[in-house]
């Protein structure tokens, strides 16, 4: 009799994660052994040179994950250090620590424990201190990803791998689609993001309550933080009022239906990304500016793209660089009427000056 259902499905999403890291990891280039330059060929037998001019096997690669103790990432440690054995990767495992609760410590050491009686070797639990930058939410995504960021270089991972399910999904294209910000955030989050890829989310074809179900069968102890139903965040509100609302609206199957959107939108801005680079060399002149009278004959898709590099080359943060402010910047492009500089943020400043489009730090 095979896994129950849920943990399969689980098993077979990690599955085909791990498969795709070890073609990765085959494809790199390995080192190959050298003789020494004072070295003569009778030193060495025919067989020993043999084997020196064939290449060396890359060691087995290390995959990470990262581990709050709640039912998503737990289902998510379970599947992993069942199949990376059978796969000859080495698997360990990431909690962070934001501090944001009392006890969290323990909790963290409790976490750690439980990946360790799963098998997984290393186990760190890293203590970060969350600041203010953007709202508690931003400011603990961003900690959080640091410390992940700093343990697997530390390590020497190939990757780490993240919990997010279908349903996490859903909530991030809301999310964006609340903020206006184009076609990008209602792609929502990549299957491979981060540095070399370095981020797998091996879930997000899988619903919630498929993790917590494969928790329950396998009686892996979860842990729900209070955070996630708390008003106070705004994610919990989308989770726990937003959603709801929608499906007694709309019907059920608005989580798959936004997980579409954000495949099909991820698809889209790809493409649209793509067209942007290309055509970027094509809208500058010979000492680099750009041509607004180029620019102007771009469709405002691929425009915008253009205007939002630009100005991120020059200094603006990507994640304060938003729609309002690549509109001001394109209305110097298509309604020049003689207004002065833009502002944005990090200290950039745009401004039209001889049918040029200057983008610099004021």
């Amino acid at each position: 009799m095979g896994p129950h259902p849920a943990v399969a499905a689980i098993r077979l999403a990690v599955r085909r994660v791990l498969h795709d890291l070890l073609t990765e990891h085959h494809r790199a280039p390995a080192a190959v052994p050298h003789a020494p330059a004072h070295s003569s060929p009778r030193e060495h037998p025919p067989s020993s040179r043999l084997r020196s001019s064939r290449e060396v096997s890359p060691p087995p690669p290390l995959v990470l994950v990262a581990c709050s103790g709640g039912a998503d990432s737990m289902a998510l440690a379970s599947a992993l250090a069942f199949e990376s054995p059978k796969l000859g990767i080495r698997a360990g495992g990431v909690t962070v620590d934001h501090g944001l609760q009392p006890g969290s410590d323990a909790r963290a050491a409790e976490v750690v424990q439980r990946l360790r009686e799963l098998g997984l070797d290393p186990v760190d639990s890293v203590a970060v201190t969350v600041g203010r930058t953007g709202g508690p939410e931003a400011a603990a995504r961003d900690a959080r990803y640091a410390a992940l960021d700093t343990a697997a270089e530390r390590h020497g991972a190939a990757a780490v791998l993240l919990g997010h399910t279908r349903d996490d999904q859903a909530e991030t294209v809301l999310l964006g689609l609340a903020r206006g910000s184009g076609i990008r955030s209602l792609s929502g989050m990549a299957a491979v993001s981060g540095a070399g890829g370095r981020y797998r989310r091996p879930f997000l074809e899988l619903d919630r309550q498929t993790a917590r179900k494969a928790c329950m069968v396998q009686s892996l102890p979860v842990w729900d933080d209070p955070h996630n139903a708390d008003p106070a965040y705004t994610r919990s509100r989308l989770r726990h009022e937003g959603l709801p609302a929608l499906e007694k609206a709309l019907g059920k199957g608005v989580v798959e239906a936004l997980a579409r959107t954000a495949r099909l939108s991820r698809d889209d801005a790809d493409a649209l990304d793509s067209w942007a680079r290309q055509a970027e060399a094509s809208v500058r002149d010979a000492a680099g500016l750009l041509e607004c009278a180029k620019l102007y004959a771009l469709p405002p898709a691929v425009r915008r793209r253009v205007l939002r590099r630009a100005a991120i080359e020059a200094g603006a943060p990507a994640g304060s660089l938003f729609a309002r402010h690549i509109e001001e910047i394109d209305r110097l492009i298509t309604g020049w009427r003689g207004q002065g500089a833009i502002n944005l943020p990090g200290k950039v400043v745009a401004r039209r000056q001889g049918g040029r489009l200057v983008i610099r730090q004021g």
